[in-house]
């Protein structure tokens, strides 16, 4: 069964070139909006993603909303990549000290996306 990637981003060019790309390398992939859908997917029946890539800001519930729920209640093995334009510093540090695996700055290489979600599946 190939590796299955939740992708939650606000941005459709975003999610389209990410599930694109990464179905192209193999993945599995589910899309949601916001991190409202990510954390209802979650708390689902199915069983977890392999990791999540989250987009820090979005409607409903951001990002940091979003893994600190995931961190508190669903996982703290899951690979979370946080996923931004806020190339702020304190919004990384902020992420990583959450329990974020990798903070990604947009615009970004979608190959350096999927690599790095390649490492934290092995």
């Amino acid at each position: 069964m190939p590796p299955h990637i939740l992708l939650a981003d606000d941005e459709v060019q975003i999610r389209q070139l990410l599930e694109f790309k990464l179905q192209g390398k193999g993945f599995e992939v589910t899309v949601v909006d916001d991190g409202a859908e990510c954390l209802d997917h979650l708390e689902g029946p199915d069983e977890l993603p392999d990791a999540v890539l989250l987009d820090v800001m979005m409607p409903q519930v951001d990002g940091f909303r979003a893994l600190e729920t995931i961190r508190d209640t669903l996982s703290e093995e899951l690979p979370v990549i946080m996923l931004t334009t806020r190339s702020r510093e304190p919004d990384a540090i902020r992420g990583l000290e959450n329990g974020a695996n990798e903070y990604i700055e947009k615009p970004f290489s979608p190959d350096e996306v999927i690599a790095r979600v390649e490492r934290h599946l092995q």
